[in-house]
């Protein structure tokens, strides 16, 4: 007996779906579109997730406070360039957002190399890439190049035209909220801050959009939301106006980092020990694929916000290659090239198999306690040797009548016996059928 979500999470059924080449789709769709903490470019995203899920889009005021934090203003960007000396677009805005440090003020003069420079920012060492870097919280502005690009410059008069807004509006974020059997909550969060980003910012949001379109058609024990926020103020801002029902947040990932040819690399909760923690590292041993477990450390995505000592959620992040670990991270690197289908679709299946334990870890009562009870007479053991393998494990029944003390659940007591999860569930599927074990 399988669980609907156990049986619809099979890699056949993704093969079937192609759910990789569906992701890299919209990666694609959302690549062109210039992001940042806040403005239009964050609607315009949101908007097209829209298509997918019934997001509910939120827009707070400028100013308001959020705990320790005030939302900033809103910044747009229409246009952005250096022309040279003979009117030619030496960096271009429309050419590449990367160009365009985020929240750079408006700005229209001219001005010779010598001073220009300290407004341009390369990466010496990728002479062929163009840097991403912010100005969030300072009132400042620059452009980015590649080294190559700056190197070609001549030592002349040059026209900077920043055509940008810094104004009062309103942070944008995305929420879609999907009821299970109980208002218990796993909560899915990414950033959608980041410009022409593929793995560091795109990854994330369109496996969140898929994963919260295939669980909308299952039968789920806990409900989901799902936060498509900019990186930091948004999660603090989103805590700040949420504050009273966070308590309903059982179990919590932050997707980021998901398209890579990376293996796959899970950071615990600031708990360390959280179901979520344990959900992960059994799907990830479960899969016999070359993983990485790390500690929690208060530095990364949002599960530093999530995870801070106020509210200590069990939140983890699960992702390929982690954000400092690729020389691509934060750089024109980050393309379209740099992530794959498959990769994204590996990250999806590890996703499901997580939620999968989550959906279905319960626990037992044995109604049998004292020694074990006859499995024999109940059809549930055969004990002749060279007959085919059980249906169900006897290990893993003598494991779950042993443990199911109310205390343990079966995702504790595949990882004491070093079981699947898989297995553990069908065992106590069987005994229960044989009024062997009691949920509680």
């Amino acid at each position: 007996m399988k669980s609907e979500m156990e049986l619809k999470s099979s890699l056949e059924q993704f093969q079937e779906e192609d759910f990789g080449r569906k992701m890299h789709a919209l990666i694609a769709k959302l690549y062109p579109i210039c992001r940042s903490i806040t403005g239009n470019g964050v609607r315009e995203t949101l908007h097209i997730i829209r298509q997918y899920i019934p997001l509910i889009i939120h827009e707070v005021p400028t100013g308001t406070t959020v705990f320790d934090w005030t939302v900033p203003k809103e910044w747009n960007v229409r246009d952005a360039y250096i022309k040279n000396g003979l009117g030619q677009k030496v960096i271009d805005f429309q050419e590449s957002n990367l160009h365009l440090i985020s929240y750079s003020v408006p700005i229209k003069k001219k001005m010779f190399l010598t001073e220009l420079k300290d407004h341009l920012f390369t990466l010496p060492d990728r002479p062929g890439w163009i840097p991403y870097r912010t100005t969030y919280y300072k009132e400042d502005w620059g452009f980015c190049l590649s080294h190559n690009q700056l190197l070609e410059l001549k030592d002349e008069e040059y026209e900077v035209c920043i055509d940008s807004s810094l104004t009062a509006g309103s942070l944008t974020y995305g929420e879609y909220y999907l009821p299970g059997a109980t208002e218990d909550e796993v909560l899915i969060s990414c950033h959608i801050c980041h410009p022409s980003l593929c793995n560091d910012n795109l990854s994330g949001i369109s496996l969140a959009t898929y994963l919260a379109k295939y669980l909308s058609v299952l039968s789920l024990r806990y409900s989901y939301r799902f936060l498509f926020i900019p990186g930091t103020i948004g999660a603090i801002t989103w805590l700040s106006l949420n504050e009273n029902r966070v308590f309903r947040i059982k179990h919590g990932l932050v997707v980021a980092g998901v398209g890579d040819s990376g293996r796959i690399t899970y950071k615990k909760s600031r708990r360390g020990d959280a179901e979520i923690d344990r959900a992960v590292i059994q799907a990830l041993k479960e899969s016999d694929e070359d993983h990485e477990i790390l500690d929690f450390f208060p530095y990364g995505y949002d599960e530093r916000q999530y995870c801070s000592p106020g509210f200590n959620l069990p939140v983890g992040c699960l992702m390929r290659t982690p954000y400092n670990r690729y020389s691509e991270y934060h750089t024109s690197a980050d393309n379209l090239d740099f992530v794959k289908p498959e990769f994204l679709e590996d990250s999806l299946l590890k996703y499901l198999e997580v939620l999968n334990i989550i959906e279905n870890n319960r626990r037992y009562l044995n109604q049998y306690p004292k020694c074990e009870p006859q499995l024999g007479k109940r059809k549930l053991y055969d004990g002749m040797e060279g007959k085919k393998k059980q249906a169900v494990d006897p290990l893993a029944m003598l494991w779950v009548l042993n443990m199911s003390d109310a205390d343990h659940s079966l995702l504790d007591i595949a990882m004491l016996g070093q079981l699947k999860f898989g297995d553990v569930q069908l065992a106590a599927h069987a005994l229960l059928e044989k009024n062997l074990l009691k949920e509680v």
